[in-house]
């Protein structure tokens, strides 16, 4: 099986909020870009919250994010995944982001904001705990899913529970 491996986040020195997927898909990885699958809602959502456009193009968005605090990346930095489900990811093969550097060069950062399970779980076990107190964010919390594998919730459902991004963001 391949070995997949994330992007750089998206980032600036004023991000108040982070936003963790687990590992991108492979419609992201082949647009190089992060949630380019055309049936993820996390643009559509976002946009909408921002008060943008949907036709922005990419660096419009990701320069939208940063004017607005929000930081996105992923937990894993590379992995062993056939496809582009979180369930096909082999547990012993997870390499995670250097999350210690990275909150060390971003203080302001309060808020990280799992897209989904996978993210929530791969990041609690694999980072949490080697994260020092002083250098880890103070909330933590789990949103549905952007990934048009997880139906269950209309887009109007998701985008009400990704409301609490941009006001952290905007704080």
């Amino acid at each position: 099986m391949p070995r997949v491996r994330s992007f750089p986040p998206i980032e600036n020195a004023r991000a108040q909020v982070l936003v963790l997927g687990s590992m991108p898909g492979g419609a992201s990885l082949a647009a190089g870009q992060y949630y380019a699958h055309p049936q993820n809602r996390f643009w559509p959502i976002l946009l909408d919250l921002l008060g943008a456009e949907p036709g922005l193009s990419y660096a419009a968005r990701t320069r939208l994010l940063k004017a607005n605090g929000i930081a996105l990346w992923d937990v894993l930095e590379s992995c062993v995944r056939e496809g582009s489900l979180d369930s096909a990811i082999e547990e012993a093969s997870i390499v995670v982001n250097d999350f210690a550097t990275f909150f060390r060069a971003h203080p302001r950062i309060e808020h990280v904001f799992f897209n989904g399970a996978k993210a929530e779980a791969a990041y609690r076990r694999h980072v949490a705990a080697w994260i020092p107190d002083p250098g880890r964010p103070r909330r933590y919390l789990r949103l549905p899913s952007t990934s048009p594998a997880h139906a269950v919730l209309s887009f109007g459902k998701k985008r009400d529970a990704w409301r609490v991004v941009v006001a952290a963001g905007r704080k």
